[in-house]
């Protein structure tokens, strides 16, 4: 199974995703950004982008790694991945689909104020990250368009790390 931890940056994915690995046993994180860092490093390099998920092979091999994890260890995946085009995001879940791997996908989400709070108070990219800046705006049409209804939103606008973290695992185990 994989636990697919969708947000837009700066809403918790990444703090969020390996305490529920703790808390689903025979679960392992698996990070899709490091698929994008390997395109990144072939050279030389691919067409610009902004974004390694605009490059089509990037969706295909995210789908492909988590089976070839899945089919070799088993358990769980637990995947903290901003994934805010819909296309994309269907193909990544027909690919899993296609080989039978159940996927309960949620949505970290927090208010636009508090989202804007903690990219301020950013402490691993920083107070204020252009990067995670560019990303509240396309998660709230994502949100309103498709997004929360293709996954069970957990609000974390008021919730801890580890709060976020049980709940999504008592989902899991409901």
């Amino acid at each position: 199974m994989i636990v697919w931890l969708n947000d837009t940056h700066g809403s918790g994915k990444m703090t969020t995703g390996p305490l529920v690995q703790q808390l689903i046993p025979d679960s392992r994180v698996f990070d899709a950004e490091k698929v994008g860092e390997t395109l990144m490093d072939i050279t030389p390099g691919l067409p610009g982008t902004d974004n390694s998920q605009h490059w089509p092979p990037w969706r295909p091999l995210v789908a492909e790694t988590a089976r070839r994890v899945l089919d070799y260890t088993g358990g769980t995946l637990v995947m903290p991945m901003t994934v805010l085009v819909e296309q994309y995001w269907r193909e990544i879940s027909t690919g899993l689909a296609h080989h039978a791997i159940p996927v309960r996908h949620f949505v970290l989400h927090a208010d636009q104020d508090t989202l804007r709070a903690r990219i301020a108070g950013d402490t691993v990219l920083g107070p204020d990250s252009p990067f995670r800046l560019e990303y509240p705006e396309p998660y709230a049409e994502a949100a309103r368009t498709w997004l929360h209804g293709e996954a069970e939103v957990v609000d974390t606008t008021h919730l801890t790390p580890a709060q976020a973290a049980r709940q999504i695992a008592e989902a899991v185990k409901g």
